[in-house]
């Protein structure tokens, strides 16, 4: 019964699973924490558009 489960081909399926697990959370925090920087920048640019009277 635990043949599949530790033969060579099974164990590297999972093996490949986790680093694709571990691959996406690290895609994932590193595209919050940019999308986090985007939004600072375009806050700051647009109350100085605005504080410039461009726009408003």
């Amino acid at each position: 019964m635990l043949e599949p489960l530790t033969s060579s081909t099974g164990l590297l399926l999972a093996l490949v699973a986790l680093a694709l697990v571990a691959v996406a959370i690290l895609a994932v925090r590193v595209a919050m924490k940019l999308a986090v920087r985007v939004g600072i920048v375009a806050g700051v640019a647009l109350a100085g558009l605005y504080t410039v009277g461009v726009i408003g």
